[in-house]
């Protein structure tokens, strides 16, 4: 994998690049799709190729481990051939979910032993063996497995679970590389920086993922219930401290404007399921601000869904419509609903690449974020 920085912003720490990749370039600053069963929820692959424009779509390791299972995927040729998808993939290693299932894993030095949310079943991940399973998924980038601290959580724990990702981090990495890629093309592994909201910790980490030289790194524990202007200072500090010729991947953030926001502190790769996840439940984002489609004043309203927006839904579908997709309970509401929102989004970064090659991001992002943090 090839990161080149092509422009950067004088009045902020924002960049323009291009990673390349086995599946096809990406130009950064760019958002992710959360894909995370081999599927973006209500979207068929056709419609995240050529109107959302999706550059590359995320996967999650816990969940395709578990459904549909390695021996399917790899049998299948990995998850590009698997699911039809022809442009790049990344894989989250697994472990904010296990983050996430406080009630059923229990971390040790070895790993993590968790009970399926399916089935009960149990299992464990390891460094090595989340190597082996992103492997077998093929994802061009694939990510190191590590502990995501909770918030708030004190000084001592944050550096402890800290020193347990280096820990595993030096295992995924010497598994990784006493490793080949299963399907004819090579694979990026990124370290995880953490240390919750402490700026030694944050630092610390910073300065181990980068000891790897890794083809990027990326940023975690961060949108975990911290407020947003801790969440920004820990992000500058952490992206001042991280290599300027990698690329830069801040997990699980976020809003429009949060986004904006990091490209600003010199941010290149996002993922979040806030389009999908507000989309069907009817809320849209739009240049103008956020619209609950629900709502009874857009019962008559036949203009677009967002005025100045440029997708196919944009251009085909109108308020009025769409309320009443939702209010009949149409499966076709969520449908329109996230395909907006996913086009809003990656529009959204694109637009933001322009401006920064321009020279002229500062002052367009500044006007963008009060536009965005409107409720209409």
């Amino acid at each position: 994998m090839k990161f080149t920085l092509t422009a950067t912003d004088k009045a902020s720490a924002a960049r323009a690049g291009m990673l390349e990749t086995a599946h096809g370039i990406i130009e950064t600053p760019v958002f992710m799709p959360v894909g995370t069963s081999g599927s973006v929820k209500a979207l068929h692959q056709k419609e995240l190729a050529e109107d959302v424009k999706a550059q590359i779509i995320l996967g999650n390791t816990y969940h395709l481990y578990l459904r549909p299972g390695t021996d399917i995927l790899e049998e299948a040729g990995g998850l590009h051939k698997f699911m039809g998808w022809n442009k790049p993939i990344l894989t989250d290693s697994g472990g904010y979910q296990v983050y996430s299932l406080k009630t059923i894993r229990k971390i040790k030095d070895d790993g993590v032993i968790f009970h399926s949310h399916i089935d009960g079943s149990k299992h464990i991940f390891t460094p090595e063996n989340t190597m082996d399973i992103q492997r077998k998924i093929g994802a061009d980038i694939i990510m190191a497995f590590d502990e995501c601290a909770p918030y708030p959580c004190d000084y001592e724990y944050a550096k402890k679970s800290m020193k347990m990702t280096h820990k595993w981090l030096e295992r995924c990495m010497k598994h990784f590389n006493n490793t080949k890629p299963l399907y004819g093309y090579e694979q990026s592994l990124f370290p995880i920086v953490q240390g919750s909201v402490f700026d030694d910790l944050r630092k610390i980490s910073a300065e181990t993922a980068s000891e790897y030289n890794p083809d990027g790194i990326a940023i975690g524990g961060l949108s975990v219930g911290e407020p947003t202007d801790i969440m920004y200072d820990i992000t500058a500090k952490v992206c001042s401290v991280l290599p300027q010729n990698k690329p830069r991947y801040l997990m699980g953030v976020g809003t429009p404007a949060n986004i904006l926001e990091a490209i600003a502190l010199g941010v290149d790769m996002f993922d979040c399921v806030m389009p999908t996840r507000n989309g069907r439940n009817g809320w849209l984002f739009t240049r103008k601000g956020r619209i609950n489609i629900r709502n009874e004043k857009w019962k008559n309203d036949f203009s677009p869904i967002d005025d100045d927006g440029l997708s196919y839904v944009d251009r085909y579908y109108n308020k009025a419509y769409l309320r009443h997709l939702f209010a009949s309970n149409e499966i076709l509401a969520a449908m329109i609903a996230s395909q907006h929102n996913l086009a809003f989004y990656c529009q959204l970064v694109q637009e933001a690449r322009e401006h920064i090659i321009s020279g002229s991001f500062l002052s367009w992002k500044n006007n963008m974020v009060k536009r965005l943090e409107n409720k209409l």
